[in-house]
């Protein structure tokens, strides 16, 4: 079995051991850094979106569609409020997952992940021998298809962890499903353009909960490194008091700021290739501070393992916009 290249150092250790150096695997180059070319605070943010009346069952309306469509086009990340989630469930996540990481070391690593699937615990991605690393500790779980979805490796403590993280998981996915109708009918095409595309029911969805501890030297690198993401749709929970999430808009990086219960959607590479680069993957990056720890819980929701994608054709997708277009036009002038 595939091995990391060198002992596992988990973050949180470090950061809880009292030392107020960082070891140097950890210091990013200068121009990666956070305050590397960092001007005044940037007043920008990135698009909030209601969709209460569609989480509560009613049709599509224009405006909101308009919104969720420019959020995509713009900056491909938007913060999605009233989306109609359990509050229960979701507060309940964020607590069993920060329970889980605040447990005994032993106790964590008893579910140690590899580089073979890194399924598991774990604090670094790849097997690069003198990597730079990141400064966070994290849980990945594969989530669906169902025959991916190993109990073994989800964690026994607390109790309620894998109960919780389930209804969590299914909660998030009956949200992307809508999200890919909206996502259709934004460019134009039958609702069922993206899940068809996807792979209907047989689509893929891993979690990914992070835990970014404190640090005592957060000048210096970051909790992740900037990148964009592979899959299809990234439903980020994030820790609601401690900011870390930083989006690029037009060269420039934009910390986000959490509105309370609601949840950050980000489009992913797939997603922009199917749209002919329409809908837009953002490159973002975690910052990390050195006075509190931040928790966030991502579920990516990916296209089926092994099905083709490919671009739409650029002439029916021009035709669909144009009728796209006309229909809104059409819904304007019939409500004024």
């Amino acid at each position: 079995m595939q091995q990391w290249p060198e002992p596992v150092i988990h973050v949180q250790s470090l950061s809880e051991s009292g030392d107020r150096a960082i070891p140097e695997r950890f210091i990013k180059p200068p121009s990666e850094r956070v305050t590397a070319h960092q001007g005044p605070e940037k007043t920008m943010s990135i698009p909030i979106i209601d969709i209460g009346g569609i989480a509560n069952g009613n049709k599509f309306d224009e405006e909101t569609m308009r919104a969720l469509s420019n959020a995509c086009k713009e900056w491909g990340f938007f913060q999605l409020v009233n989306h109609g989630m359990n509050k229960e469930i979701i507060e309940k996540a964020k607590e069993v997952w920060r329970e889980f990481f605040h447990l005994p070391m032993i106790e964590k690593q008893a579910f140690a992940n590899s580089p073979v699937t890194y399924e598991g615990y774990g604090s670094r991605v790849g097997v690069e021998k003198n990597a730079s690393l990141d400064w966070s500790d994290y849980f990945f779980l594969n989530i669906f298809p169902k025959n991916l979805r190993n109990y073994e490796k989800w964690p026994s403590f607390p109790n309620s962890l894998r109960e919780t993280t389930k209804n969590y998981t299914k909660e998030v996915v009956k949200l992307c499903m809508m999200l890919m109708e909206m996502l259709s009918l934004g460019l134009g095409l039958d609702k069922e353009y993206f899940r068809e595309a996807f792979g209907g029911d047989e689509y893929g969805a891993c979690l990914r909960a992070c835990f970014y501890p404190k640090c005592p030297q957060p000048e210096l690198t970051l909790g992740l490194s900037s990148h964009s993401d592979p899959g299809g749709l990234t439903v980020l929970l994030s820790d609601d008091h401690v900011t870390g999430l930083q989006v690029r808009k037009d060269g420039e990086w934009v910390t986000v700021k959490p509105v309370p219960g609601a949840l950050i959607i980000n489009i992913g590479d797939q997603i922009q290739v199917m749209s002919n680069d329409i809908y837009k993957s953002a490159e973002h990056r975690v910052q990390v501070n050195s006075e509190k720890e931040r928790l966030s819980i991502a579920l990516f929701f990916n296209p089926k393992g092994d099905i083709q994608l490919g671009r739409l054709n650029s002439f029916c997708l021009h035709i669909s916009l144009l009728f796209s277009s006309i229909t809104l036009l059409s819904m304007n002038i019939g409500n004024s």
